[in-house]
């Protein structure tokens, strides 16, 4: 070996050294909608009978090993793409219950970074929750509840929806509160269901202000299935995340998944048109970069090309495990969205 190629070398191998080095105060925090990840057995009281053997659909032990695999290997992947091992925090929707986050965090991928999880049965109607799953070696939570929501449908009655997850915690050493949310579908119209979304809207903001009410310099991360995109009035109206630096006032939030938004950017696709449903927004204090403290430095969305339809008239969308009661074995009808803190 020559002396330039020993220069080269030892150039390449400090680099990735350096990178390394540069790499031991990221954390990754993100949100994944997984697509009814559904397990095979016929729960009373929920409405599971098109996830079970003998559906439409013939969701087996096969497919549904193949959807965990599946799920997996995006949040492991989501680590691998900004160079850690994988995310310390995944706030997590549309699972059935505790038990498939169970089947899902012993998974090859996972096993080895020992999640843990907070989970909470919903009252919604078809029995989907939200949770987080955490890696304890860099989160530690000390409380956690799952806040209902409470609304109604034009003639009065009750809609059971899911609850709002509120955790607290010790991230690193700095105190931090999640709320994972998945706020009410556009089912039957987007026009039409935009008060209940403003109303979850609310909830989640008067959980924010109980926070900040106890601790003014409170740092929260609020992250879900929005079904809104960053500038619908639930989320700029109600939840008052202001979309630029400028819009954030003394008691605003930042939305840090706007810009990606306002780039034609999206996490779901419908009629050719890119929605930015899976939001993550915090509190201003988390954008400063000279607190000391953890810090946003980067906000992403983990749109892969293998996340991808690769062909037909859906060719770009995402790759999905269902289209109806048609087998795709793909992922979800959602990408994921997350961001990057580091402590200066």
């Amino acid at each position: 070996m020559n002396n330039l190629m020993k220069g080269l070398l030892l150039l390449l191998v400090t680099i990735v050294f350096l990178s390394c080095q540069l790499d031991e105060n990221k954390r990754v925090v993100g949100f994944y909608n997984l697509e009814n990840l559904f397990d095979t057995i016929d729960a009373p009281d929920v409405r599971d009978e098109e996830f079970t053997p003998g559906s439409e659909k013939q969701w087996d032990a096969n497919r549904y090993e193949r959807k965990l695999q599946n799920m997996a290997a995006v949040i492991s992947g989501i680590g691998a793409a900004e160079g850690v091992d994988a995310p310390a925090v995944m706030g997590l929707c549309e699972m059935e219950n505790r038990g498939v986050l169970e089947d899902l965090v012993v998974t090859d991928r996972l096993k080895a970074f020992n999640y843990e999880i907070i989970h909470k049965d919903s009252p919604d109607n078809r029995g989907i929750d939200v949770a987080l799953i955490f890696r304890p070696d860099f989160f530690k939570p000390e409380s956690y509840r799952a806040v209902p929501l409470f609304i109604e449908d034009e003639e009065g009655e009750r809609l059971f929806t899911r609850d709002q997850l509120v955790v607290t915690g010790t991230f690193d050493g700095d105190r931090l509160h999640f709320i994972v949310n998945h706020w009410p579908s556009r089912y039957g119209g987007k026009e039409r269901s935009i008060p209940l979304r403003n109303a979850a809207a609310e909830l989640t903001r008067s959980l924010v202000d109980s926070i900040k009410g106890l601790d003014a310099d409170a740092r929260v991360i609020i992250m879900g299935d929005l079904n809104d995109d960053p500038v619908d009035v639930s989320v700029k109206k109600y939840l008052r995340a202001g979309v630029t630096s400028q819009d954030v006032k003394s008691d605003s939030l930042f939305n840090a998944t706007a810009p990606l938004f306002f780039q034609g950017r999206g996490t779901l696709c419908y009629r050719d048109f890119w929605n930015l449903f899976d939001q993550i927004i915090v509190t201003p204090n988390l954008m400063d970069a000279n607190s000391g403290k953890h810090h946003i430095v980067k906000t992403e969305i983990y749109d892969k090309q293998y996340l991808r339809q690769q062909e037909g008239d859906y060719s770009g969308y995402p790759f999905r495990t269902f289209v109806g009661d048609w087998y795709h074995g793909g992922y979800s009808d959602h990408f994921s969205s997350y961001v990057v803190l580091k402590q200066k």
